[in-house]
C-alpha cells in the first residue's frame, strides 16, 4: 500500500510538466511562424520594388504597349526569279510577308499589288546568288523591298533615303548619321518590315 501511495503521489507532477512543455513548444512555433511570415512579406515587397519601382509604374507601361495595336501582315505569293549570275543559270524562290502598321494600310497595299510584285521581281532579278546567300545580303534585299513597295504605292522616296536604307541593312558597315536618316525614312514608308517565309537559291 505504501508503494501504491508513493506512486500516486509521483504521478501528477509529470502531467503538469508535459502541459508546460506543450505550451512552450506551441509558443515557440507561433513565434517562428509569425517571424517567417513577416520575413516573407518583406522579401516580396523588396523584390517587387526592385523589379518595377512603384506598383503603379508597371501597369502604365502595359497600357502604353497595348495602345499601339498589333501590326498587320500581308503575305505575298511566292516569287521564283532568275538571278543575275552570268556563269550559271541560278534562280531564287522567295516567300515574302510585308509587316504594316494596321489593317487599313494592309488593304491599301492590296490595291497596288501588281505594281508591288513587279518592283520586287525586278529588285530580286538584279542580284546574284552570292548577293543573297549571307544575312547581310538578305537584309539589303528586305530594305530594297520596303522602298520598292513605297514607290509602287506612289510614295516619294528620295535617292538619299534609298541609299540610306541599303546602308541600314548592312549591320557592320553602316555609319551612325546614315542610320538616323534611314530611321527618318522608315517613318514615312508604308511597310514597317519585310519578313521572309522561305528563301531558296538554286
Amino acid at each position: 500500500m505504501s508503494t501504491a501511495a508513493a506512486a500516486a503521489a509521483d504521478a501528477p507532477p509529470p502531467a503538469k510538466g508535459k502541459k508546460k512543455l506543450i505550451i512552450i513548444i506551441a509558443a515557440v512555433l507561433l513565434v517562428v511562424l509569425l517571424g517567417g511570415g513577416a520575413a516573407l512579406m518583406l522579401m516580396k515587397k523588396k523584390s517587387a520594388d526592385a523589379e518595377g519601382g512603384d506598383g503603379d509604374a508597371a501597369p502604365a507601361k502595359a497600357e502604353k504597349h497595348e495602345s499601339k495595336g498589333a501590326p498587320a501582315f500581308v503575305p505575298l505569293d511566292s516569287f521564283t526569279v532568275n538571278l543575275a549570275d552570268k556563269q550559271a543559270d541560278r534562280y531564287a524562290q522567295i516567300g515574302i510577308t510585308l509587316e504594316v502598321e494596321d489593317e487599313k494600310v494592309a488593304e491599301e497595299i492590296k490595291k497596288y499589288m501588281p505594281a508591288i510584285r513587279n518592283n520586287i521581281l525586278l529588285a530580286i532579278s538584279e542580284r546574284t546568288a552570292a548577293d543573297l546567300l549571307d544575312r547581310e545580303g538578305k537584309n539589303k534585299l528586305a530594305a530594297t523591298i520596303r522602298l520598292e513597295t513605297a514607290k509602287a504605292m506612289g510614295f516619294d522616296v528620295p535617292a538619299e533615303a534609298a541609299a540610306d536604307e541599303g546602308a541600314a541593312g548592312d549591320e557592320e558597315g553602316a555609319k551612325k548619321p546614315k542610320k538616323k536618316k534611314a530611321k527618318k525614312a522608315e517613318a514615312e514608308l508604308p511597310v514597317r518590315a519585310v519578313q521572309f517565309s522561305n528563301f531558296i537559291i538554286q
